[in-house]
């Protein structure tokens, strides 16, 4: 089978599947091109509240097929990058769970979801000083956000791999659970985030994506929205909220 990205929709949850077992689910160009319109269709589906990122079997993404990078190796990093920055701008909560390798563009991938989950035995590297490449200045920046600048000046310098152990102490990963037991905390972990306020984790993804001149926006939104008394009733009430808002579809 050609390489692909594979999806399904459960229960509210979006599993997006990075398949190229045969090269360690290295993404192609092609892969590379189809992100950013299959998260576009996700993103604007009601029935989507937060979406998975994970690679087929036991390898997340061991960054793009090098092969790409003969033809055109700015043109290649241009697709990483708007690939990347459609996942970071993917409007619910996004997830990367994570096993073996998650390296060079699977870096940048795991970087660019709000959260990360990694199965003991991960490694992680960003790798762009093996290829003479210079990494881009949002993922930089980015990677900066997660790790502070002198991890990432450990990984961009070095290209070195670290451990789960060390990914969760420098902030790059968020958990780690032991084998066996990484599918079974995201399933229970994504099942509490379908459950609470899109409007709440809308507007605080904004935030802490630092956009700064939106409040007015999200506080007019949770007038509207009624989600707040909602919350509250349920509350006192001892029951599960119905939240009403939802993330607006495009179009």
């Amino acid at each position: 089978m050609e390489p692909q990205l594979e999806h399904r929709v459960t229960d509210s949850v979006a599993t997006v599947v990075i398949r190229h077992p045969e090269k360690r689910n290295a993404m192609t160009a092609a892969m590379w091109r189809s992100l950013p319109v299959l998260l576009e269709g996700l993103a604007g589906d009601p029935a989507v509240r937060a979406l998975v990122l994970t690679g087929e079997g036991g390898t997340f993404c061991a960054g793009a097929d090098i092969s790409t990078l003969r033809g055109s190796p700015e043109e290649a990093q241009g697709l990483a990058v708007r690939a990347e920055e459609a996942l970071a701008a993917f409007p619910k909560p996004t997830l990367a769970a994570i096993r073996g390798h998650c390296v060079g563009g699977g870096s940048q991938l795991a970087a660019a979801c709000d959260l990360r989950f990694a199965e003991e035995g991960a490694l992680f590297g960003v790798t762009p000083a093996k290829l003479g490449i210079v990494y881009p200045a949002s993922s930089t920046r980015r990677l900066v956000s997660l790790v502070g600048p002198a991890t990432a000046k450990y990984l961009l310098f070095s290209g070195e791999l670290i451990d789960a152990e060390r990914a969760l102490r420098t902030g790059l990963v968020d958990e780690v659970l032991s084998e066996g037991e990484l599918g079974k905390r995201v399933a229970e972990f994504t099942r509490v985030l379908v459950s609470r306020s899109q409007l709440t984790q809308a507007a605080a993804k904004e935030f802490a994506d630092g956009v700064t001149d939106r409040d007015a926006h999200w506080a007019g939104q949770a007038r509207a929205s009624g989600d707040t008394a909602e919350g509250v009733a349920a509350f006192l009430e001892r029951r599960q909220p119905r939240f009403g808002w939802s993330v607006p579809t495009s179009g």
